[in-house]
C-alpha cells in the first residue's frame, strides 16, 4: 500500500489544551479519506498538520515520506472551514490571484466547475451566500492539479438539495491514480459512499479507523450509524 500521509504520535496543545493525543494513523495513496468526529475533536488541527499551517507539539507528520515544507505545501491543496477571501473582491479576482499564486493551478479547469456551481465570475464575495461561497472554496481547490487535497468541512453551508450532485460532479475530477483527498465532514450520509478509508476521531484521539467496507462488514451498520454509536 502507498502512502499519502503518515502521522506518528501527533500532538498539539493550545495554551495549555490538547487538541491532539498521540495520534498515529496513515492515510493510504490514490483513496477518498473522511474524518469523522464532533466539533472539538481535533479535526480541523490534524488537517491543518498536513497542510504545513501548524506546527506539532510533539511527533511529526510526513507527506509523500517528508516533512511538511515549501515543496508538500506546493503539492497540497487545501480548503479551511472559514471563508479566507476578501469580501470586495470578484470570483474572477480570486480565480486571477490563484492563478498568480500556484503554478498548478488550472485555470481552464476552475472556470468549467465554476460554471457547473451555477456561479457567475462577475459576483462579488461580499454578495455571495455562506453555501455560495462554500462553492467559490470547492472550485479554487480542485481545480488546483496536485497530488493532496486536503478540505475541513467542505459542504459547510450548501443545501442540502445540492450536495449529493456537487459531490457527485467534484468526484468524476478526482484522478485516483494521481491525486488522495482527505476531507472532514458532519454531513457523513452524503458522503460516506465516497468514502475508501475512515478515521472517528473524538477529543484528540481516534477511536475507530480503516477502510470503510472492512468496517460496514466487521460492524454490520453503515459508517453513519457506526459514527453514532461511537459519538452516543
Amino acid at each position: 500500500m502507498k502512502t499519502a500521509v503518515e502521522i506518528r504520535s501527533l500532538e498539539k496543545k493550545y495554551s495549555g489544551v490538547t487538541a491532539l493525543k498521540g495520534v498515529d494513523v496513515t492515510f493510504p495513496a490514490g483513496k477518498i479519506c473522511g474524518l469523522i468526529g464532533p466539533n472539538g475533536s481535533g479535526k480541523s488541527t490534524m488537517l491543518k498538520s498536513i497542510a504545513g499551517l501548524v506546527r506539532p507539539t510533539g511527533g511529526e507528520v510526513l507527506v509523500f515520506g517528508e516533512r511538511p515544507d515549501r515543496k508538500t505545501k506546493s503539492q497540497t491543496a487545501f480548503l479551511p472551514e472559514i471563508n479566507h477571501f476578501y469580501r470586495d473582491m470578484s470570483i474572477r479576482q480570486v480565480i486571477n490571484l490563484y492563478e498568480s499564486q500556484y503554478d498548478n493551478f488550472n485555470r481552464e479547469r476552475a472556470m468549467e466547475i465554476l460554471e457547473f456551481m451555477d456561479l457567475k465570475p462577475e459576483a462579488r464575495i461580499k454578495n455571495l451566500s455562506k453555501g455560495m461561497v462554500g462553492r467559490v472554496k470547492l472550485t479554487l481547490t480542485m481545480a488546483r492539479e496536485v497530488p493532496l487535497i486536503v478540505m475541513d468541512e467542505p459542504l459547510a453551508g450548501i443545501d442540502i438539495k445540492s450536495r449529493s450532485r456537487i459531490l457527485e460532479g467534484l468526484i468524476s475530477e478526482y484522478d485516483a491514480e494521481k491525486q488522495t483527498i482527505i476531507l472532514s465532514t458532519h454531513e457523513i450520509i452524503e458522503v460516506e459512499k465516497f468514502f475508501d478509508y475512515v478515521i472517528f476521531l473524538e477529543r484528540g484521539e481516534i477511536k475507530i479507523k480503516g477502510y470503510a467496507d472492512d468496517l460496514r462488514a466487521e460492524h454490520g451498520m453503515s459508517i453513519q450509524d457506526l459514527a453514532k454509536e461511537v459519538f452516543e
